[in-house]
């Protein structure tokens, strides 16, 4: 059978009210362009979509993609022996918020300015930006070419809402048991102060464009890391499927990787 594919996206564009005419002018421009930068990028194209008016701006939008059934990877297929990958390192909603607390200077700032510092919060949040700004194709396409049994991408739930979600919608009697969190250095240690909870030590600290959460054959492993490291990038193990009842757990002896 032939390969059916259709893919657009549809742009939704929030024009600021508090701007300028000159910087509406220009910002607007610029994420018009970073736009559409990503979907040349990811091999598609803008095909339409909504422009408002908004005090902030916003840009984003809704991707469609229709192909045969051989193309994509189902995600319930997960088996015992399995590892699992992460090809992101976790922290985003760490970095932004701390970078955010530190660029204003404000109350929050002063509960976690003694455990780091202006330098160390720059550094993890442009390490957070260019992750969130790195799209998951060059990963996608490795997990189909390697067989992977299921996947999903990590954001809003955190790693163990979406590892869940993920558990429970599998065939056989498995559990996930995650045994290593990588997250962005220097953020762990500001995951619970007084300025807030994230709940990363939890699992459940929100991620924005997070990585894929793969599961593939224990032997295909070391040739999935090896060849996504050859565009650049690192992928971790972070756990394995066991038999269970569909659920996820930390490993007693979690380990927290600092990359």
């Amino acid at each position: 059978m032939g390969v059916t594919k259709v893919d657009t996206i549809l742009m939704v564009l929030a024009i600021s009210l508090k701007m300028t005419e000159l910087e509406r002018e220009v910002v607007t421009s610029l994420m018009f362009e970073g736009f559409e930068d990503a979907a040349k990028e990811a091999e598609t194209t803008v095909s339409g979509g909504q422009s408002i008016m908004n005090p902030w701006p916003i840009i984003g939008g809704a991707a469609f993609s229709s192909v045969d059934a051989s193309e994509y990877i189902k995600p319930n297929q997960a088996k015992i022996g399995d590892l699992i990958v992460l090809t992101k390192p976790l922290g985003s909603q760490i970095a932004v918020n701390v970078y955010q607390y530190y660029r204003l200077q404000n109350e929050k700032w002063n509960f976690v300015k003694d455990l780091t510092n202006g330098q160390e919060i720059e550094k993890a949040y442009d390490a957070a930006a260019k992750h969130m700004s790195t799209l998951n194709r060059k990963a996608a396409l490795l997990m189909r070419k390697y067989g992977a049994h299921g996947a999903t991408d990590i954001t809003g739930f955190g790693i163990m809402g979406h590892a869940k979600y993920l558990a429970q919608a599998q065939i056989e009697n498995v559990d996930f048991v995650l045994h290593t969190l990588p997250v962005i250095k220097g953020l762990y240690k500001l995951d619970k102060t007084k300025a807030r909870n994230f709940k990363f030590g939890e699992g459940y600290s929100a991620e924005t464009s997070g990585g894929l959460l793969i599961c593939l054959e224990k032997e295909k492993v070391d040739d999935f890391l090896e060849e996504f490291r050859s565009f650049g990038e690192d992928a971790y193990i972070v756990g394995e499927v066991v038999r269970g009842n569909r659920d996820v757990m930390f490993d007693k002896d979690l380990k927290v990787k600092e990359i």
